[in-house]
């Protein structure tokens, strides 16, 4: 008896590991890293929160729970999209 091969994986986006330093989302066949100090909405947050990640577009990362979204370039190249707070402005 052969056994069926298995399917791919029906998620188009997955955070796959969290750990002091930031968390890693697997996004399609590319894992990409967001770190806290990069990302810092993410740090105090619950790990089901972070967890619960979504992909409205090919491009484009959300977090329902957090009201964040993310264009996946400025995870590729967070230099190239510096923090602006709006505190004291």
């Amino acid at each position: 008896m052969t056994s069926a091969t298995l399917g791919a994986s029906i998620s188009a986006v997955e955070v796959t590991n969290i750990s002091q330093h930031g968390f890693w989302v697997l996004l399609k066949e590319e894992e990409l890293f967001l770190p806290f100090s990069e990302f810092p909405w993410f740090r105090d947050v619950a790990v089901g929160k972070i967890l619960h990640v979504e992909l409205p577009s090919p491009d484009h990362l959300y977090w329902p729970e957090l009201d964040v979204d993310l264009a996946v370039d400025s995870i590729r190249h967070p230099e190239r999209f510096p923090l602006v707070s709006r505190l004291g402005a």
